[in-house]
């Protein structure tokens, strides 16, 4: 949004006097005092905002830089639902999913059973509890094939407005993008979602009771009597010498908070290194952001 600010100019000049149907300039002590200086006008309460949240942004992305200089690579996003507003960090480049991928696959389980008019039978219940929940990875292959592998889970991205994700036939090794993990946990939350209110409801309760080992990444940001939701992914990388994938994507809520977070890495050298890192990389986008 453009800033208006400064103050009017106001012209000095020479006022009029009406005499005899004309009118002659009237200088000096003789001038007439306006009634009311005008006001100088400023920014709006909208264009104050604006500015702060763009300044902490800035100092955001430098707090960002400053850390990222000695580790290993990692991108960003928060998703600010009382704002409307995306921050990302490196928010373009493309990562391996690892096992963030199987809310994508949830997602497309709960579309596709709207779309025939039904709930989810019990036993696609049991894999998708085991799926988000406790991370099972036998419980996701099936789901992905049951749903129409690579294409059938594309097809729903499209849906959800998923533009910078590439489904694999190895399900763990989609490829995708902060920007659209923020996305997607946004769709998970949003009225006017494909979703309906019911699969939205139950994607929360699954994320929202993670297995206690599970339950790291996003809820590290989260304050004391705040909600969260979470799924993390995490994946010793044959093709990067074993250096490790640690991914968390998750949502935190309280009276005045309503955020989505994805936060993406590679090349960790250990999976508790890796976790640290984006625990803290979660951290900082609070502390700068101030949600």
């Amino acid at each position: 949004m453009g800033i208006l600010g400064g103050a009017v100019l106001v012209a000095k000049g020479m006022t009029e006097e009406e005499t005899g149907g004309g009118k002659v300039p009237v200088s000096g002590a003789a001038q007439a005092s306006p009634k009311a200086s005008p006001s100088p006008t400023g920014p709006s309460p909208e264009e104050l905002a604006a500015q702060e949240r763009a300044r902490r942004a800035k100092a955001l992305d430098a707090a960002l830089k400053k850390y990222a200089a000695d580790k290993p690579e990692f991108s960003v996003a928060v998703l600010d639902r009382k704002t409307g507003e995306t921050y990302a960090y490196r928010g373009d480049e493309r990562y391996e999913t690892a096992s963030v991928v199987k809310v994508q696959v949830l997602a497309c389980l709960l579309l596709t059973a709207q779309d025939d008019d039904r709930k989810l039978t019990a036993g696609e219940k049991a894999l998708a509890d085991k799926m988000i929940r406790y991370s099972d990875n036998a419980s996701t292959t099936s789901l992905f094939g049951q749903l129409g592998r690579a294409g059938g889970i594309s097809a729903c991205n499209k849906r959800l407005g998923l533009t910078q994700t590439k489904v694999s036939g190895s399900w763990g090794l989609t490829r995708t993008t902060v920007k659209d993990q923020v996305k997607l946990l946004g769709e998970l939350v949003d009225e006017k979602s494909e979703l309906s209110e019911a699969s939205r409801a139950y994607a929360k309760k699954l994320m929202g009771t993670v297995a206690q080992d599970q339950d790291w990444g996003v809820p590290a940001a989260a304050r004391t009597g705040e909600g969260t939701t979470v799924k993390n992914g995490w994946l010793a990388r044959s093709t990067e010498n074993n250096l490790w994938i640690i991914n968390t994507v998750g949502r935190i809520t309280g009276d005045d908070t309503d955020v989505s977070i994805a936060v993406l890495s590679h090349a960790n050298q250990t999976m508790p290194a890796g976790i640290s890192m984006v625990e803290r990389v979660a951290k900082l986008t609070r502390t700068h952001l101030k949600y």
